[in-house]
């Protein structure tokens, strides 16, 4: 059986926009665009990943479009 990789949650924008990225219970880093988080995926070998089209990735507080200002 294959595994699965970890299911990634990216956090709602605190102020400035900043997101927090995690992988299960792993933390990856802190986005500020969605190319942070493509970066940021690539580092944990997830570099095939349509970050804005994927179910892997559970985007709270709005999706990657969503950045705060």
């Amino acid at each position: 059986m294959e595994e699965q990789p970890p299911q990634v949650t990216v956090h709602p924008p605190e102020p400035g926009g900043a997101r927090r990225v995690m992988a299960g219970d792993r933390r990856l880093g802190v986005a500020h665009r969605i190319e942070d988080v493509v970066s940021l995926l690539r580092h944990v070998g997830l570099d095939e990943v349509e970050v804005e089209e994927t179910d892997l990735i559970d985007w709270q507080g709005g999706g990657p479009e969503e950045w705060g200002a």
